[in-house]
């Protein structure tokens, strides 16, 4: 006669199954292969622990298809300890292929056509989202691509003035 079991509860990690945990080592390597196409600069600012660090820095080095497989998994074990959400935003910030920072990317280019041909108010509007900026030069190049626009000149100061606002967005995002 068998004995009724009583079911006991599970965490929930034991309740994956062993497609889904594979698959969420897939998505964690995909994710450091993500990492790998950063520059290096946009990589050290990333909140990632320094032995992954390491790991992602050494693998540009392995040429060996296999080696460089084994690799994508140990980069995948280590990405297991970090913030993934920070991370995700972080690289969803850089991947131009993101909705992330499409929506970034449309909202300097709004700041930037606003501050060329809207007068005194949305630089104003401008300097209160942005205390950091350096008033004079935003002025200048403000001026300067409204004198380029005017005089149907190619948008050199325009371009430089969309720089300079992401520039001050991205120090904005690192505080």
């Amino acid at each position: 006669m068998p004995r009724d079991k009583q079911p006991t509860e599970l965490p929930e990690e034991e309740l994956k199954s062993k497609t889904q945990i594979k698959q969420e080592m897939h998505d964690l390597q995909d994710l450091g292969r993500r990492l790998l196409e950063l520059k290096p600069s946009v990589m050290a600012a990333l909140p990632i622990t320094e032995r992954l660090r390491l790991a992602l820095e050494e693998t540009r080095r392995i040429k060996s298809n296999n080696a460089r497989k084994r690799h994508m998994q140990f980069i995948g074990k280590l990405m297991r300890d970090q913030e993934l959400e920070l991370l995700l935003q972080a690289v969803d910030r850089q991947d131009t292929s993101s909705t992330e920072y499409n929506r970034i990317f449309h909202q300097l280019e709004k700041w930037r056509d606003r501050l060329i041909n809207e007068d005194k108010e949305a630089l104003s509007d401008y300097l209160a989202d942005q205390p950091g900026a350096d008033v004079q030069h935003l002025r200048q190049l403000i001026r300067n691509a409204k004198k380029e626009l005017k005089e149907e000149k190619p948008p050199t100061y325009s371009r430089k003035l969309f720089r300079y606002l992401r520039e001050l967005a991205e120090l904005k995002e690192k505080t």
